[in-house]
């Protein structure tokens, strides 16, 4: 599965229960409906509408 870099859109917790503020940015992997996001390595399950793909001069880290 491709790996891309994308920034929330609106607040979302992660497994670990922290909760992320739009504009983090994620690492996103999947594609569809619902994908899955990572924040230093906690796991954010995403729907598509909660986040939007950075391009990738803008994704370098």
């Amino acid at each position: 599965m491709s790996r891309r870099i994308g920034t929330l859109l609106v607040a979302v917790s992660g497994l670990s229960g922290q909760t992320y503020p739009v504009g983090t940015r994620v690492a996103i992997r999947g594609t569809g409906q619902s994908v899955d996001g990572f924040v230093d390595g906690d796991w954010l399950p995403l729907a598509w509408w909660e986040f939007a793909d950075v391009p990738a001069e803008d994704g370098a880290a």
